[in-house]
């Protein structure tokens, strides 16, 4: 009997051990893949920065990276931006997420700025930036994205979306 292939390593850009935990099962066993979680300083990335003082399972690894640049823009360049540069800082292959919240009535704002928006207004702030409109209605925008780590490949963006 053969063994097994080893599994390569990604890492995950993320402080949050629930996300790692979610991604991981996804990614299921059959994976050739094995997450090691990278957790980002919040105070150097930034209001956007990664919340969350979980600690990974124990059979993740964390290691520590240097802020990513919170960066501006529509959801999709922001996260191709970030993906870039952490496979920059890990010289490997990486992924990020974003999650945006987005008001139909505000075109689509506060998007990816919703940590900023939630930290200065609060839920309440939020609510009253869509009094003078009728249509109160909202998307969540979640965005996965990969680097191989080598910067003359593409980024792959996985998204999904909910109403």
């Amino acid at each position: 009997k053969m063994a097994a292939p080893a599994r390569r390593s990604v890492v995950f850009v993320t402080g949050n051990a629930k996300k790692l935990e979610e991604v991981t099962q996804i990614l299921g066993d059959s994976s050739p893949y094995t997450l090691v979680a990278k957790k980002i300083d919040r105070k150097l990335a930034g209001p956007g920065g990664t919340r969350g003082t979980a600690r990974p399972p124990a059979q993740h690894r964390s290691v520590p990276v240097s802020a990513v640049p919170e960066y501006q823009g529509e959801p999709d360049e922001i996260s191709v931006q970030k993906c870039r540069e952490a496979a920059r800082q890990v010289q490997g292959p990486v992924i990020v997420e974003d999650t945006c919240l987005c008001f139909n009535a505000l075109g689509g704002l506060p998007g990816p700025y919703i940590k900023w928006f939630l930290e200065k207004l609060k839920p309440e702030g939020l609510y009253k930036l869509l009094a003078g409109f009728e249509d109160k209605s909202a998307y969540a925008l979640c965005t996965f994205a990969f680097s191989s780590g080598d910067p003359d490949e593409p980024v792959r963006l996985f998204k999904g979306q909910t109403h």
